[in-house]
């Protein structure tokens, strides 16, 4: 595949230099490579079609409870075998939710590799790999170059498929449970795809792409829509990556989005792949604000300061910014102040 796509460059421009921006290859699971063209040059390929890179954006201890799948369900013995690739911002092995301890060996079908060399993969997470961005400079200071996450959306989405048992997990002391995975001892791939600054496609298709090859079972992928929107499937990139994914038996689990619920407000509407949407809530972590008075008020966020005792005046959050220089209108937040 990677001669054959040189080869047909070289031809269309009489050059070898064009060579030098392709950027990635796709031939384990379907055919395809990524390259930087103008419009002339696209037209003179003449290939089957064509769409442009664009970013997208990623979009509890007792969910399973809720929803009815509760720890007593009962278990299978080969969940141990099921492979669950992640395609997110990585993961961040040190968590409980990812030791290996009472895991055997990956299955044999496992055929994927650990890049990571701030980390060693175990019999948990038995696969990493990240695809940095096309253009190095969109790394920001808060971004690492390995498969470790810095954001920690894909180690919550990975926890929240395959994460082990956690007993007395709580957020800030609240909500004190168990804290699981829906398959606790399924094992996991992480395919780092997503940055400070969004999701490149091509990188995403390219992890879908060594997914396939590597032998997992499902993928779970929390990213929205294009910025496009574009609803003709063979141009979107999730709806490429998770046909060809269902054409060689692996299942891909989707995130329907964080927006709405009002018509036309799913992100993904694949109809080879899973959609899952938001559920509501059966509990909800407020702060009371405390007036002078004997009045409290119910907040819809937690505090986590220590106030000592101490009564505050009552303030717009929009004139917090004036207090102290350096803040501006829209981080306007009234608790800057107590961060002593």
């Amino acid at each position: 595949m990677k001669l054959l796509v040189c080869s047909t460059i070289i031809i269309c421009y009489n050059s070898n230099s064009t060579t030098k921006t392709i950027l990635y290859y796709y031939w384990h699971s379907f055919n395809g490579f990524v390259v930087k063209l103008n419009e002339k040059e696209a037209d003179k390929m003449a290939v089957v079609s064509v769409f442009p890179d664009e970013k997208r954006q990623l979009l509890t201890t007792r969910s399973w409870d809720f929803i009815g799948f509760t720890q007593e369900v009962e278990r299978q013995n080969y969940e141990s075998d099921v492979i669950v690739g992640v395609i997110d911002s990585g993961v961040w092995p040190e968590s409980k939710s990812f030791d290996d301890k009472g895991f055997s060996p990956p299955p044999a079908k496992w055929k994927g590799s650990c890049q990571a060399f701030d980390f060693t993969c175990n019999n948990k997470i038995i696969g990493a790999k990240f695809y940095p961005p096309l253009h190095h400079n969109a790394l920001s200071s808060k971004d690492i170059e390995s498969p470790r996450d810095s954001s920690g959306h894909g180690t919550h989405t990975a926890s929240t498929v395959a994460g082990n048992s956690i007993s007395m997990a709580s957020m800030l002391g609240l909500a004190q449970g168990t804290a699981r995975g829906g398959v606790p001892s399924a094992r996991i791939a992480v395919y780092k795809v997503c940055w400070s600054d969004g999701c490149n496609e091509a990188s995403i298709l390219a992890a879908f792409d060594d997914a396939i090859k590597d032998g997992v079972d499902i993928l779970s992928v929390s990213i929205s829509e294009s910025v496009s929107k574009t609803n003709i499937h063979f141009k979107d990139v999730l709806s490429v990556g998770s046909f060809h994914a269902m054409k060689h038996g692996v299942l891909t689990v989707l995130s329907a989005g964080n927006t709405g619920p009002y018509p036309k407000s799913l992100q993904n509407y694949q109809p080879w792949a899973i959609i899952v949407g938001a559920s509501t809530l059966d509990r909800k972590f407020v702060t009371k604000v405390k007036t002078g008075n004997n009045i409290a008020y119910e907040g819809i966020s937690l505090n986590t300061f220590d106030l000592k005792g101490k009564y505050y005046p009552i303030i717009y959050g929009g004139d917090a910014a004036k207090k102290r220089p350096g803040f501006d209108q829209d981080s306007s937040s009234c608790t800057y102040q107590f961060r002593k």
